[in-house]
């Protein structure tokens, strides 16, 4: 008497499914490690309490285009009048034109100034 041929069991699927997500988990873990991480030791400072405002000696470049000093409007020549030739701080309105801001900080230094510094908002996520 001839024997069938036993057959073959079906291969489940779920384990190849369980070795791609843990190879995909190995490489997340190896690419999320590639940037230095921060010093252990190191503690940020804490700004959630803080009051957003300008530094108050700097410019503000409002979205309108107008200059203001400490809360008086002001103009290029006027700010160099009344300061050294050290570096000068520019706060642009985010809705501020770039046209604007580059006249603005051309004429701060053609015054005078030794560098012009934007100051904006920066996130550390």
């Amino acid at each position: 008497m001839i024997r069938p041929a036993p057959s073959r069991r079906k291969r489940d699927a779920t384990i190849s499914l369980i070795n791609v997500v843990f190879l995909m988990l190995v490489f997340f873990l190896i690419a999320g490690t590639v940037a230095p991480p921060l010093d252990p030791d190191l503690e940020l400072v804490d700004t959630s309490g803080l009051e957003g405002s300008e530094p108050p000696d700097a410019l503000v470049l409002h979205a309108n285009g107008e200059l203001s000093y400490r809360g008086s409007p002001s103009d290029p020549a006027t700010y160099m009048a009344g300061h050294d030739t050290g570096p000068v701080r520019i706060v642009p309105d985010r809705n501020a034109l770039a046209p604007r801001l580059i006249e603005v900080t051309g004429s701060l230094r053609r015054l005078g100034a030794s560098s012009v510094i934007l100051v904006t908002e920066q996130a550390l996520e």
